[in-house]
Formats: structure tokens, sequence, C-alpha cells
């Protein structure tokens, strides 16, 4: 007898999620274009004193930049549907009976089922990914022992520029996160914003050993302007110029 030997072949993960639109409205229209203004004269506001004493810098400005993404997301952004219901069919048979359909009424879209949603997409973003964002800093080579409270608040500055709108429109969808930690999301404003913090973040250390002597060049000051400047830049390119495209890794 010969046995026929079948090797396993690892599923790739075929992505299905969409590009995300800001919502049809003028105010929405309207503050998505001001909204990244304010949050890069939030940060030019408060980048001498960053400078100065970094840690105090960070922990004030992470309230007023917390405000501004909820507001951002409640104002703009569809929240997340989560799991939808479907309904199983019946063993029983069914009666041969004509019924006209009623068209499905749309549940009202109201301020508390944006805003609620919002609020915790911020407990997520500060208690999951800030923390897991603050390892992920120190193992790319930022100081443990001396610089804690530098580490945390900067990732938690990358956590709200980034992760937080991505929890408000994708929700905690198992499959959506899979996608999401592949890196196979299709480019939007909210995506764009995602990659531009990291990358940004990640090009900010580049001054940071060159012996210049600038004051400016401690840890994390360029880590945090590299961030902002990313998401700033990556948000517009997801929206306008990438819109649609996925990041291909062959």
């Amino acid at each position: 007898m010969t046995e026929t030997t079948t090797e396993a072949k690892p599923r790739k993960l075929i992505p299905i999620s969409q590009s995300i639109s800001v919502l049809p409205t003028d105010t929405a229209r309207i503050y998505n274009h001001i909204h990244p203004i304010l949050i890069l004269s939030l940060y030019y506001l408060c980048f001498p004193s960053l400078v100065s004493d970094p840690v105090s810098a960070l922990k004030k400005s992470v309230a007023p930049l917390a405000h501004l993404q909820i507001i951002y997301c409640v104002v703009c952004l569809p929240p997340s549907k989560g799991s939808s219901t479907q309904s199983t069919p019946s063993t029983t048979p069914k009666k041969k009976k004509v019924q006209f359909a009623k068209p499905a009424a749309k549940p009202p879209t109201t301020l508390a089922t944006r805003i609620i949603p919002a609020i915790l997409s911020l407990l997520l973003s500060l208690s999951l990914s800030a923390p897991l964002l603050t390892v992920i800093l120190i193992l790319f080579g930022a100081p443990l022992t001396t610089h804690f409270w530098h580490n945390l608040l900067c990732a938690t500055h990358i956590s709200l520029l980034g992760v937080l709108p991505l929890f408000y429109v994708h929700g905690v969808d198992g499959r959506m996160w899979r996608e999401i930690s592949g890196a196979c999301l299709p480019f939007d404003e909210v995506w764009g914003g995602v990659i531009g913090a990291v990358v940004g973040a990640w090009l900010g250390a580049v001054p940071i050993p060159l012996d210049w002597d600038r004051e400016w060049q401690k840890w994390p000051v360029t880590i945090v302007t590299g961030a902002y400047l990313g998401w700033f830049v990556f948000r517009f390119a997801g929206e306008y110029l990438l819109r649609g495209k996925r990041i291909e890794f062959d």
C-alpha cells in the first residue's frame, strides 16, 4: 500500500476590509480639514515646554489631544457596527403565505451612539495599545530605567493619534484586527494616520545619536515630533493619494 502525504499549506489571510469614508455631512467635511490643523497647533504650542520638560509637557497635552480625537471620531467617522447578528434558518416548515416585506427601519443615529464608542475607544487605546507601544519602544532601544515615564507618555500620544480612531471605526472584531496586525487594511485617513504615526516615530529617532548637542535631540522629543508630522502627512496621503491601496509584502 502506498501512503499519500499531504503537506499542510499555510492559509493566506484574504482581506475583506474596506476603506473608511468620512460621514456625508457638511459638519464632518469641514471639521475633517480643521482637525489636523488643531492637532499640529496644539503640538506647536507645547513644543517649547516639551524640549525643556518632556514629561510635564506630554502629560499636560494628553487630555487636550484625547478631547480633540474624540471630537474628530464623533463628528467625522462612522462608529463600528460590531458583530452583526444573522438569523439562523428555522428547521420547522414555513407556511406558504404571501407577505409583503416591510423595509427595515434604520436604527436612529443619536449623539450617544457615537460618544459612547468614542469613550470606549479612548479607554482601549490607553489601557491596551499604550502599554504595548511602550514595550515596543523599549525593545527598539528606548532607555527603560531612567526614562520610563518618557516612554509611556510618548506611546500614549502615538496611541491617541493612531489607535483611538482605529478602535472607533473597526471595534474589537477579531478578523479585522488580524488584518490590522498583518497591515492588510486598505489606505484611508484612519489607517494612513496609524502608518504615519508609526513610521514618523521610527524616523524621528534618526537625529538622536547625531553629534549636534542640541537640546531638542533628547529623548523622546524627536520621536513625538516625528509621530505628529508622520500622522499629518500620511493622513492626507491615505485619504487622497493612496486611498484603497494595500501594503504589498510580496
